[in-house]
């Protein structure tokens, strides 16, 4: 049953693997001479190969897992489709634009960092805090794959309108890094757009080599720690870049964290009262709520990394942001189990 989905090894434990990271990632920092870190990662605007593949291998088993053929389903309800669009798309972008603006002022770097969290849509992890809510995962899996496919024909627009047009409005300089569309496109679609073709055609050629079972219960498992492990090793480059910090790091990540748990716990609840107001029965409510709450960290940090630098404030925000996401939306599973019973079966 849904309702009765638990953690895999690797993902329950996912904050002390970052930990790990990140203090690897310290005391390398501490102990390889500094040409040798700008090697390993390389500088802004010109990533190292390692780093890149290992980036784009980040995004390839959540697309791969990705199962397109199911996004019609989600036409039978317009109005709750109507919804999660706007809900993933126009509120959750401007709500965490917002809270940067307001809880982050003196600090640009995190500030572009949490702008590009708020772009990226989660197509990875909602479905783990789905299956743990009890959500329909049939309706969860065809909104991760639709906001996949507007993710590659639409970061890139996003990415430049949010950094390089609407923060000025608000009274922020030009970026230190001068964007250009063309710029954001390319990076999009290296770091998501290959990893999307190649998720994409593993499931069109496969499924078809050895069955749908075969690729979900065989292909699907080997493929998905792909993404722990990539993300570990960006994570340790990108501290070693912070070695020198070490003293100010738990500040910084509780001045990070701030506006994302806020962002987690408002987003949640407008998404769940909006979706139960739209007509949504339960599991279809969850599976919206969390769709608009999560985000895709790895594409954030990967556009981070490439526009900005690995040991930048904005790279440093996206790799916080699976460190409080983890525990935020663990709790927030049990708020909406909670919600079920206030607002669907006492209603009855």
């Amino acid at each position: 049953m849904p309702g009765k989905a638990k953690l895999k090894f690797l993902d329950r434990y996912l904050t002390l693997w970052i930990f790990l990271a990140m203090g690897l990632g310290l005391l390398l920092g501490n102990i390889l001479p500094q040409e040798t870190i700008v090697t390993l990662a390389g500088t802004e605007g010109e990533i190292n190969p390692a780093l890149a593949i290992g980036l784009i291998l980040m995004m390839y088993p959540p697309l791969a897992r990705v199962n397109y053929a199911q996004i019609h389903s989600i036409f039978r309800k317009p109005r709750l489709l109507l919804l999660s669009l706007s809900l993933n798309w126009i509120i959750g972008p401007l709500l965490m634009f917002l809270l940067g603006i307001l809880l982050l002022p003196g600090h640009p770097g995190y500030l572009h960092g949490i702008i590009l969290i708020g772009l990226a849509r989660c197509i990875a992890m909602v479905l783990v805090w789905n299956d743990l809510a009890g959500g329909s995962r049939e309706y969860g899996a065809a909104l991760v794959g639709l906001n996949s496919l507007f993710q590659v024909f639409t970061y890139a627009l996003y990415a430049w309108f949010f950094l390089e047009v609407l923060l000025p409005v608000f009274g922020y300089p030009a970026l230190e890094v001068t964007l250009t569309i063309n710029e954001v496109a390319r990076i999009t679609g290296l770091y998501l757009g290959v990893p999307f073709a190649a998720g994409f055609l593993s499931r069109y050629l496969l499924t078809r080599l050895k069955g749908e079972t075969w690729y979900q219960t065989r292909f699907i498992p080997r493929i998905s720690p792909v993404t722990l492990l990539a993300l570990l090793y960006t994570i340790v480059v990108m501290f070693s870049f912070r070695a020198e910090s070490i003293l100010s790091l738990p500040m910084e990540v509780l001045r990070i964290a701030w506006p994302l748990i806020v962002y987690f716990v408002v987003m949640f609840l407008i998404s769940f009262l909006l979706s139960r107001k739209a007509g949504a029965n339960y599991a279809e409510n969850a599976a919206v709520s969390f769709t608009a709450t999560g985000n895709n960290f790895e594409l954030a940090i990967a556009v981070a990394i490439s526009l900005f630098g690995a040991g930048s404030d904005a790279a440093f925000a996206g790799v916080i942001g699976p460190l409080i996401e983890v525990p935020a939306l663990i709790l927030i599973v049990r708020v909406s189990k909670w919600l079920q019973v206030r607002l669907y079966e006492r209603s009855r």
